[in-house]
């Protein structure tokens, strides 16, 4: 068995020892290089499987490219600000809100925040290296470095000196407890079904006598969210759908849409006083429902919205502007002055007196208020009815929190005007799996929107952004600017630092406002942050740009892969691009978006539930190379979910790790000597063994080849198992004898093909298990050094033939079949496949006439012909193919099964000896049996050929017993 820990912790020393991957770099031109972009993790965790994933197509790509002749730079990068550092250090301190923090202090804070971000990142750079990634965790960057920093404020620059960047109030998501606006695409990675709560209200029209002919009448609105009611202003109805006026049991007189009338009243007895189409209620007045902002101007009516519709609740909807983008509109259509009485921490105001700090959506029970809120609209009559409502409710995907949908003042990037662009810009990526290009990423940016990039936090890139007290802005794109503009050295730019710094200008003060940027801007800036571009790298950069290709998990599709997007569009777009560009680009060009890896039993992997094997220990058992190949065959790399299980890694090792060393270690006990095979090209052969298995690794190249170019990792890498099988279990086998017992011609064509084969595919299988492709490859160097590079990731991709002799492939395969066909018939016989039999025949096949013999030998059979005459043979069908089987037994027949017996009983007690095909020997056997003996006799010669025996002697002084399909031989085997 292949020891891969040991093996691949040598060879890990031997690349660290020789400089392999800084050489794999240098050694291609600086004027062909392959650019790619790595999304830096966080070091505030432990890495996993879904960190190794990524990684190893971060590993695998450009191991290939390298060998294509690129040069790939590989440099580490660390994600660094944001709420998830944030959030720790919140816990780890025991702040429980914005308020906290700033009692605290806020520079303490962000101090905490900078010596927690690599808490990890030992671990981090020992698992990367076991796994074996070559990338440069020295050099690495960091986005809280200032360098990173200095080139986030340019992107930002850019944009503001192209006026695309504004301030104002927009319905977006926010976390309460972060107390801070949640990107769109932040908002979509959080969404879990709740209970809620939803309610019909009963709203009193005012003089109803006047306007619909009866009294008392009441508008009923649907919510999910009682907690929003106390804002509320106005409610819609749609100016061209049906509205009843319907008299209850209970007396009272409700307005509501006629499509939904079954669904509100059910069975509950009801009569028709009135019908109405929406436009005849605009403008009725009601009565508030609570008496908290009763003095709002234009408030209580009902007003036009062409987005109510009957598909659910009561067809009138209840608005409240600050909760909502139809209700931003139509609250700003409506001229209503702004009503927000939730604050950002997601509490009531103190407006609000009858639940005046309460949590709207607190974490422990999120529908805690709105239960009350309920209860007091019972008390006051104004709740027609509400039940249990289950729905998919968008929470914070960094702690939980639930979200709260608030028009909130943020500073946005003018995304939507650029939708067409960034559309279009995504028709050049090359996407795996192919179908997010128009699917979920392509219909995302059709509905892209403008991005709030502003974030009420501490721990990020600040905006730099420096207003006076009338609203007066300056941008600042660089430290050298705010440094110049200051007067003084700037050294670090974090929020602490430059909030103290106070510009002025024509005799007015500047201070800078007090938010950060979006994480995911940084994010989207690394491409230019990474080389710290335009102040460094200005060539390098723009000779590179777009990236070749990224990879990150399908999550990314909302996250990384669309800020790069837009921000590369933006920076782009004519008439004055900033990064000098003939055309508009997108920031990469070809992606891979991973699945997600699950436990065995589909749920999230768990510490706490002990769900899945640790990453170290598993490749402890099984190696690094056996977990790459599972994970790189795995549904994962296209995009799908992944079940990780040990099985699954175990069974990598068994068929491919090990099998093809066990391949190695036949080639070694043969290898040398190997008398005449310096007059052989592996090539030359004419045995139809060695073309096919040629013919066969020029396939493997050409697929291999041809999906690596395309980016598909699991096409690529999963014809690598079936040629290792082919290999070892096909051409390995049928080659046996060649090798063992063959002339010297042979036996020199026969090693020669497969050293042959060996080094290729340790080319062909170097990104994928590069630990194993480098122990192949040292072990033929010892060979010839002279002919060797270094490593083998040093070596160049193979390139195939042109043509593929599909002919030969598609004959072994008949061959093959005919065989499975003939084995089958000798198992429903019961007939061992060492017992010699007459013959075979088979039609419906064309077949070279060497590929007699193979099925002759792989069968054991003295004959096979194509012939449809069956006679009375055992037959088999399949498809065209018709395969028959001579199962006669004879004397002769017998006598040779007994001697296949007897090699193989004798050539098993060799091996428990410890002898190899090296070692000749003298045998000595005895026994009673007059068939055995008779067979022994006969077939003396081939016995000593097949046991590795210069001499054979019937001596009744053998002592170990051999069982010889029942029947006792005693031999004893003395080395030479």
């Amino acid at each position: 068995m292949y020891n891969a820990d040991k093996e691949e912790q040598e060879i890990l020393n031997f690349w660290e020892e020789r400089k392999c991957f800084e050489k794999s770099v240098a050694g291609r031109p600086e004027k062909k290089p392959y650019v790619f972009y790595d999304g830096p993790p966080f070091a505030t965790g432990l890495p996993h499987y879904g960190h190794i994933i990524a990684s190893l197509m971060k590993d695998t790509v450009p191991r290939y490219w390298t060998m294509r002749g690129f040069r790939v730079e590989r440099h580490w990068g660390w994600d660094c600000h944001g709420l998830p550092v944030e959030n720790i250090i919140e816990q780890e301190l025991q702040l429980r809100s914005k308020r906290d923090i700033e009692n605290y202090g806020v520079e303490k804070f962000i101090e905490a925040c900078r010596k927690s971000v690599l808490l990890f990142a030992k671990e981090w750079k020992k698992t990367i290296r076991r796994m074996g990634r070559w990338v440069d965790m020295e050099h690495d960057y960091k986005t809280m470095d200032k360098n990173y920093m200095e080139s986030v404020w340019w992107v930002f620059k850019q944009l503001w000196d192209r006026e695309l960047i504004y301030q104002g109030y927009k319905p977006m998501h926010i976390c309460p407890r972060c107390s801070t606006a949640i990107s769109n695409f932040e908002a979509t990675q959080g969404y879990k079904d709740i209970k809620d709560i939803s309610s019909v209200v009963k709203f009193k029209i005012k003089n109803a006598k006047e306007k619909l002919g009866v009294d008392e009448v009441y508008a009923l609105a649907w919510t999910t969210t009682p907690w929003t009611l106390p804002g509320n202003v106005l409610l819609a109805v749609n100016p061209r759908v049906d509205y009843l006026l319907v008299k209850a049991d209970d007396g009272k007189n409700y307005l509501l849409a006629e499509g939904r009338l079954p669904a509100i009243f059910g069975d509950r007895p009801r009569e028709i006083l009135h019908e109405f189409i929406g436009q005849d209620l605009l403008d009725l007045e009601y009565e508030p429902l609570f008496p908290y902002f009763v003095n709002t101007p234009r408030a209580f009516r009902l007003v036009g919205g062409s987005f109510v519709t009957v598909a659910e609740g009561t067809g009138i909807v209840h608005i409240a502007p600050a909760f909502g983008e139809d209700d931003f509109k139509l609250g700003e259509q409506e001229k209503i002055p702004f009503v927000q009485h939730v604050t950002m921490e997601g509490k009531f105001i103190d407006a609000v007196s009858d639940f005046a700090g309460l949590e709207v959506k607190p974490k422990s029970n999120p529908r805690a208020t709105d239960e009350l809120v309920v209860a007091w609209l019972e008390k006051k009559d104004r709740l027609f009815s509400a039940e249990d409502f289950v729905h998919s409710y968008p929470h914070c995907w960094r702690c939980d929190t639930p979200l709260l949908n608030y028009a909130a003042k943020s500073w946005f990037i003018r995304v939507a005007d650029f939708r067409e662009q960034l559309v279009k810009n995504n028709q050049s990526i090359n996407w795996v799996p192919a179908h997010f290009k128009d699917g979920r990423f392509g219909l995302w940016l059709e509905g892209a929107r403008d991005w709030a990039v502003s974030r009420s936090r501490y721990w990020g890139a600040p905006l730099p952004i420096w207003q006076n007290a009338g609203g007066q802005a300056i941008c600042f794109g660089s430290a050298a600017e705010l440094s110049e503009a200051a007067g003084l050295p700037v050294e670090d730019l974090h929020k602490e630092i430059v909030d103290k710094i106070i510009i002025k200008k024509d005799g007015q003060e500047f201070r800078r406002v007090p938010e950060v940027l979006d994480c995911w801007f940084e994010s989207g800036s690394m491409p230019y942050a990474q080389m710290h571009y335009p102040f460094e790298n200005k060539e390098k950069f723009e000779a590179s740009f777009p990236a070749e290709f990224i990879a990150e998990g399908q999550d990314q599709t909302r996250g990384w892969f669309y800020t790069l997007h837009v921000l590369a569009a933006l920076l782009t777009s004519p008439p004055r691009p900033a990064v000098p560009v003939k055309k508009n680009l997108p920031a990469f060009k070809n992606v891979i978006a991973n699945g997600i890896v699950l436990a065995e039993d589909g749920k999230k992997m768990s510490k706490r539930l002990k769900n899945y094997p640790e990453p170290d220990l598993v490749m402890s058992k099984y190696g690094a190379d056996a977990l790459r190949y599972y994970l790189l065959t795995s549904p994962a790399m296209e995009a799908e979910n992944l079940y990780f299980s040990e099985n699954g890694v175990r069974e990598a090792y068994n068929k491919v790790i090990n099998m093809l060393w066990n391949v190695v270690e036949f080639y070694k006990m043969y290898a040398s000597p190997t008398p005449g095979a310096e007059k052989v090209k592996e090539k030359k052969s004419k045995n139809i063994l060695d073309r096919w298995i040629l013919t066969r690794l020029n396939q493997l190249i050409k697929e291999t080849t041809k999906n690596m170019d395309g980016y598909k990792l699991s096409a690529a890498s999963r014809p690598i198992l079936d040629f290792i099988s082919d290999l070892s279990q096909w051409f390995l086998r049928r080659s046996r004898e060649r090798l063992k017992a063959g002339g010297e011609l042979e036996r020199a064509n026969a090693v020669a093909t497969l050293r042959h084969v060996l080094l290729v595919m340790s080319k062909v299988v170097a990104p994928f298990t590069p630990f194993l492709a480098e122990k192949i490859y040292q072990l033929l160097a010892a060979e010839s050094p002279a002919d060797f590079k270094e490593s083998v990731h040093l070596e160049d991709w193979p390139e195939a033939e042109k043509k593929v002799d599909e002919d030969l492939l598609s004959e072994m395969d008949l061959a093959r079949k005919i065989v499975e066909l003939g084995l089958a018939l000798r198992a429903g016989a019961g007939l061992k496949v060492r017992q010699p039999l007459a013959g075979l025949k088979f039609a419906g096949a064309k077949l070279d006439k060497e590929l007699f013999a193979v099925i002759a030998d792989e069968l054991n059979v003295k004959k096979v012909e194509a012939d449809d005459e069956f006679g009375s043979a055992l037959i088999k069908e399949e498809g065209k193919l018709k395969v028959g089987l001579d199962a006669t037994m004879t004397p002769e027949l017998k006598r040779e099964g007994l001697l296949r017996e007897a090699v193989r009983a004798v050539n098993q007690r060799r091996k428990e000896l410890g002898l190899t095909v090296r070692d000749r020997v003298v045998l000595f056997c005895f026994t009673e049996n007059e068939d055995l003996k008779a067979a022994l006799t006969e077939y003396a010669g081939e016995l000593k050929k097949s046991v590795l025996a210069d001499d054979l002697k019937f001596d009744q002084a053998a002592v170990d017993q051999l069982d010889i399909d029942g029947i006792v031989l005693r031999v004893t085997i003395e080395k030479k």
